[in-house]
């Protein structure tokens, strides 16, 4: 069976930066296992790996699709396992990395998520249903319905819970039933799973260093040059993470230090639900990151780790 590294960790843990130095070791390329990296025009606030840093590593499912377009698990997974037969058939080495927990879950557990139809009448009534009665009314549904996906999910995620409801009422199974029996059937290939660990002081520290640097290099022009484009609070990808926030201070709700501030603890809020969701994935490859660690000293801990070779 073929090998496929995966990289995961919190957000601003230096994925992108090991599994750049891991493809270079193991003659490798990447694949992208974020949901916000996908869309094109979203680079500070989802900070998107550049060319630079990319170090001429190819990688896959950056800038794929529009920030209005609809991007599912589904699409993820068979977009990804395509890119994984590609990459394997020039001879490299396949690594996923990313943060985003039901991508790496659809892969490592194969689980199928196309079963449940993706368009269906549900999904209209449903987000009707949120913008006229609040999404806690729908979440409150969920929690009766379907616990398990209820508990993985935050009230804040809007697509996400009206795709669990949409899948129960469509198929008559709850989403966490059609995981556990598609998790029945064996994954196409090893997974080798490689985790990055933190101090929760450190990671906080990194994450609001980083959105300094976001705002720094352009956050609010990057939105805004969004909203000329004629995408808007009600399209799909401007309801990540630091965006919406951004729309909510061009309003002149909130002051400039509010939303820096309020980006700094959604993404700390964010992180913190990452690291609960990958610790109950079974054999990871725990790698601890220190304040001074770089790269190449990362990818010397993972080999020790993986291989025994210092």
């Amino acid at each position: 069976m073929d090998k496929v590294f995966v990289v995961l960790g919190p957000t601003a843990s230096g994925k992108s930066a090991l599994s750049v130095e891991l493809a270079k070791d193991i003659n490798g390329e990447i694949i992208s296992a974020d949901s916000m990296q996908i869309y094109k025009y979203m680079d500070i606030g989802t900070a998107k790996v550049n060319a630079e840093e990319m170090q001429e590593i190819k990688h896959y499912l950056i800038d794929e699709v529009y920030p209005d377009e609809d991007f599912s698990v589904a699409k993820f997974k068979d977009k990804a396992e395509g890119y994984i037969e590609h990459i394997l058939s020039k001879g490299k080495t396949p690594i996923i990395a990313g943060g985003t927990g039901l991508y790496i879950n659809s892969l490592i557990y194969n689980i199928d998520f196309a079963k449940a139809p993706m368009e269906s009448k549900w999904r209209e009534e449903l987000t009707k249903e949120a913008e006229e009665k609040g999404i806690e009314v729908l979440f409150e549904r969920l929690r009766d319905i379907d616990p398990i996906t209820w508990q993985r999910l935050h009230l804040n995620d809007n697509k996400r819970i009206i795709r669990a409801l949409e899948v129960y009422y469509q198929t008559g199974f709850t989403m966490s039933e059609q995981i556990r029996r598609s998790r029945e059937v064996p994954p196409k290939y090893d997974y080798v799973l490689i985790g990055l660990r933190l101090d929760r002081g450190f990671l906080y520290e990194r994450i609001n260093k980083r959105v300094d640097k976001m705002m720094e290099s352009g956050l609010i022009q990057e939105v805004e040059k969004l909203i000329e484009m004629g995408y808007d609070k009600n399209t799909i990808a401007m309801q990540a993470l630091g965006y919406k926030e951004i729309l909510t201070y061009l309003k002149k709700d909130i002051s400039f230090d509010e939303v820096v501030d309020l980006i700094k603890r959604d993404s700390r809020h964010y992180a913190k639900r990452q690291m609960t969701w990958f610790r109950r994935l079974e054999n990871v490859n725990w790698v601890d990151v220190t304040e001074l660690d770089t790269p190449s000293t990362l990818l010397k801990k993972t080999k020790k780790l993986l291989i025994g070779v210092d």
